[in-house]
């Protein structure tokens, strides 16, 4: 028998699960304008995910880039579920993330 694949699965669950509460509190302490952020964080970490030694390891890896891709595209979904009053933060002062201006020109990615 091997437990690799259960325990990856778990571990996947963990981490997506994981992924709508980051993404709950980085808009509401960031503000949806930092996505190009996350999502450039997310390719670096899947791109490292491809040199790692351990299959295991590389899937895992792998799966946490996914997931921060996946979140910088439901920044601006938070928000607006925010502004409707779905989630507290809709008018607390936020961080401005370097480069805003050109950030605010981009249009935001969704799925």
């Amino acid at each position: 028998m091997n437990p690799a694949g259960p325990l990856l699965g778990l571990a996947a669950l963990a981490i997506i699960g994981l992924g709508f509460v980051w993404v709950i509190r980085a808009e509401r302490r960031l503000g949806w304008a930092w996505w190009p952020w996350f999502m450039a964080a997310g390719i670096v970490v899947i791109v490292i995910s491809i040199f790692m030694p351990r299959p295991w390891l590389s899937a895992l890896v792998g799966i946490l880039g996914a997931s921060l891709v996946w979140g910088a595209t439901e920044f601006r979904g938070q928000a607006s579920r925010a502004a409707l009053g779905w989630y507290p933060g809709a008018g607390e002062t936020k961080r401005r993330p370097p480069l805003e201006r050109l950030i605010r020109k981009l249009k935001a990615p969704g799925l």
